[in-house]
């Protein structure tokens, strides 16, 4: 990638007191195990994570020789076949779950697909999903469609700060996002869990946002039921396969509405009668994508002997920085944040609010900072801990001042709209 106007690093005032934060950093060190382009301050993690170096070379190696000589055998010599347990288990450990409650498969929508049908299918003919109104899309479409088929289902949406409340109306399934994908504000997952555990309902999480960036503790929590993507913080790579949660105790009890041949029992004994698997492995469907799966694995390898209790706290104390930055130097110019300022209630990406979202981010892209538009007036950024330094915070912040001060954002070219509002134009 090409990085043109100026350049976020040309400023020459870098404070001590973050410099010393980036020598004090006990992850420093990780940020070489990615691969960024020079000159580039990436703040999309939440949408597309950063390429980790060996996630280029495993795949460059399963092409080449698991494939390309290995051939078919590989699903034995080289373990394909194990790949969505083997790789689930790794994802166990950035959740906070036990290694056989976890399993790699489909999008994150088909997984949720799966686990909201296997609950109506459980609970009976009658029941409510209770969601959050505003929540990411796709959440909600997928729950609007099972209870389509289910005609004695209901799906009740209400405002976050009105969802504890309606546990008491009467829920089957709580439905949530961990981490809002717009305003990166964080629910409480222990608190909800036992109150709708209280009032007789299951839980099922979208980690999307979360897995890879914050401490979870879904055993600890006592979660039921959650999906997540592997291609943002997880940094599995562009469409890489997601991972589903089914708690020990569920296992036996719930079963998936889509029950493909990798799901069945003895899937290569090819028998006409479905047996579902034990365990977690009955939510496997079709054959996975070995090439993808391996991506991410290798990108979740990079978590290895990392601490995510410090991942988490760094970027938070990342997101406080460029709360403070932007504020004092950008507010007269429209911007003004809507992620909440308490460490404890957001995730680990930022988001305000500017009438010209769009044609900012693309000036602020052009001088080597990425970060994304969520429509109509949402600008976010992205803070892994991982890769990203408190001095890429502070540039970013002072390249967003400058994009705003001089009006580049005007100009024709920034105006210019394509479908995917991310990225460069």
């Amino acid at each position: 990638m090409t990085v043109s106007g100026r350049p976020a690093r040309e400023t020459k005032d870098l404070p001590a007191r973050v410099r010393a934060w980036d020598a004090e950093d006990p992850l420093r060190g990780a940020r070489a195990r990615f691969e960024i382009p020079e000159g580039l301050i990436y703040l999309d993690g939440h949408s597309l994570g950063a390429m980790p170096t060996d996630a280029a070379a495993r795949v460059a190696s399963a092409a080449r020789e698991e494939w390309g000589q290995g051939l078919v055998g590989s699903w034995n010599s080289h373990d394909w076949i194990g790949a969505p347990a083997r790789i689930g288990a790794k994802i166990a450990r950035l959740i906070g779950a036990e290694p056989d409650e976890v399993i790699v498969a489909d999008s994150t929508s088909v997984n949720l697909f799966k686990l909201i049908g296997a609950v109506i299918a459980a609970r009976g003919a009658q029941g409510v999903i209770l969601g959050e109104a505003g929540d990411f899309p796709t959440d909600g479409y997928v729950a609007a469609g099972a209870v389509e088929r289910h005609k004695g289902w209901r799906l009740k949406l209400r405002p976050a700060a009105e969802i504890a409340a309606a546990l008491g109306e009467g829920a089957d399934l709580l439905m949530l996002t961990h981490v809002s994908y717009r305003t990166g504000a964080r629910h409480d997952l222990g608190e909800l869990t036992a109150r709708a555990h209280a009032a007789g309902a299951l839980t099922l999480w979208d980690l999307s946002h979360s897995a890879g960036c914050l401490d979870l503790d879904l055993k600890g929590a006592d979660a039921d039921l959650a999906v997540g993507c592997g291609y943002k913080y997880l940094n599995g790579g562009p469409g890489a396969p997601a991972f589903l949660y089914v708690a020990r105790r569920h296992q036996a009890t719930l079963a998936s509405p889509l029950p493909g041949w990798m799901g069945h029992a003895a899937p290569f004994a090819f028998e006409d009668a479905y047996a579902p698997a034990s365990g977690v492995a009955r939510f496997l469907c079709g054959t996975p994508p070995i090439l993808s799966m391996l991506a991410l694995e290798a990108a979740v390898d990079v978590f290895d002997g990392v601490d995510l209790a410090l991942a988490e706290a760094k970027s938070q104390r990342l997101a406080d920085l460029f709360i403070a930055e932007a504020e004092a130097r950008c507010a007269r110019f429209g911007l003004a944040p809507i992620t909440p300022r308490e460490s404890d209630r957001r995730g680990c990406h930022v988001a305000f609010r500017h009438p010209e979202a769009w044609p900012v981010m693309q000036a602020l892209i052009e001088r080597g900072v990425v970060g994304d538009v969520r429509a109509p007036d949402v600008i976010r950024f992205g803070l892994p801990a991982l890769y990203l330094s408190f001095e890429d915070v502070w540039r970013a912040t002072r390249a967003l001042e400058d994009v705003l001060a001089t009006g580049d954002w005007r100009v024709e070219r920034h105006q210019a709209r394509k479908t995917v509002t991310c990225g460069r134009a």
